[in-house]
């Protein structure tokens, strides 16, 4: 059993969890955690990069000059990629980087990347996380209460508006739903804050899983 502690605003422990790591797979594998960054990281290019190859440039397609016979070194037509205005040699193409993973292998991948977060103690839960106004000042103040100086993704159970317009000017911090949780995400952050809530859904989810 993992035991977390439960802080609020100020930074003040005042509850506790105990999270079993069977729950999340019992060990990290790092093998399915590879695969499923690299999915998420190659889903990212835009793959738009191209080039005009001979084909594709305006020209004749006439020889420019007959074979033998002037003295010169051989030549082909206008559209040549060693001529000035020709095409590139080997040009490059649109093309789809994209991978897929089946929806299991993506949960389990997420579980690995969790659980190598409470290993490593860079997990963090918060009783409630709420704004009543969206306030960058304030949501800066919750993360320094909490010794948040790095990178960290912030999961909510559900979409809040004002948390998100109070987090978005904050450098490396990300609001998420806890029912987006992905292997990509966790592993970009240094550390993870939950809401009691959000951490209580993802540990009821795995449970119906697993049974």
């Amino acid at each position: 059993m993992i035991k977390l502690a439960v802080y609020n605003k100020e930074g003040t422990e005042v509850d506790s969890l105990k999270v079993d790591e069977q729950l999340f797979g019992g060990k990290v594998n790092y093998q399915l955690l590879k695969q499923a960054i690299i999915m998420y990281q190659d889903n990212k290019r835009v793959g738009t990069a191209a080039t005009k190859g001979r084909s594709m440039v305006e020209g004749s397609t006439r020889k420019l000059f007959r074979q033998k016979g002037t003295g010169n070194a051989r030549v082909g037509n206008i559209r040549t990629g060693k001529r000035v205005g020709g095409g590139v040699t080997f040009e490059k193409r649109a093309r789809d980087f994209s991978k897929k993973m089946p929806k299991k292998q993506r949960r389990w991948a997420a579980n690995s990347a969790v659980l190598e977060k409470l290993i490593n103690n860079n997990v963090l839960v918060i009783d409630q996380l709420q704004i009543e106004k969206p306030k960058t000042k304030d949501f800066a103040q919750i993360l320094q209460n909490l010794k948040i100086d790095r990178s960290c993704l912030v999961m909510i159970e559900s979409f809040d508006e004002n948390l998100y317009k109070s987090a978005r000017n904050i450098s490396k911090i990300t609001i998420q739903p806890v029912e987006l949780i992905n292997a990509g995400d966790v592993c970009k952050h240094n550390k993870i804050l939950f809401t009691k809530n959000a951490i209580m859904s993802l540990i009821d989810k795995a449970k119906q899983e697993i049974n």
